[in-house]
């Protein structure tokens, strides 16, 4: 069981930072982002999951729908299933947060990107 463990802590990287997995459950999972200073994710939705948002450290500014929220250590968000989201770091060190994702199906291709900065594809898929 330890070697599985190992593999499910990879890092995949992103032009913001990266994130791993941290726990993999029936309809949940479990994520720790990373985003670089002065870095953003893509406006994006999900069509299958909603997702819980924990700021671990530092700060980040979270776009839900028509409303953009300042999140500090210790605070955390709800995006409901289907919200428009995105994720922001404004400081000047990384954001570390823990993203609960929940839902029937959690596959990294249930993303809408509605605007990027990166210009990457509208749906992603989980080839490296």
């Amino acid at each position: 069981d330890g070697h599985a463990a190992a593999t499910h802590t990879v890092r995949v990287h992103r032009p913001w930072g990266f994130y791993q997995s941290i726990h993999n459950g029936d309809r949940f999972q479990v994520k720790r982002i990373t985003v670089k200073p002065g870095e953003k994710l893509s406006l994006q939705k999900h069509y299958h999951r909603a997702e819980h948002w924990v700021v671990v450290n530092g700060t980040a500014i979270v776009t839900r729908d028509d409303d953009k929220i300042l999140l500090r250590e210790n605070e955390s968000i709800f995006l409901p299933l289907g919200c428009v989201h995105r994720l922001e770091n404004p400081g000047k060190v990384p954001l570390n947060l823990i993203e609960v994702q929940s839902g029937p199906y959690l596959g990294e291709d249930d993303i809408v990107r509605i605007e990027d900065i990166y210009a990457r594809p509208e749906f992603e898929t989980s080839k490296r």
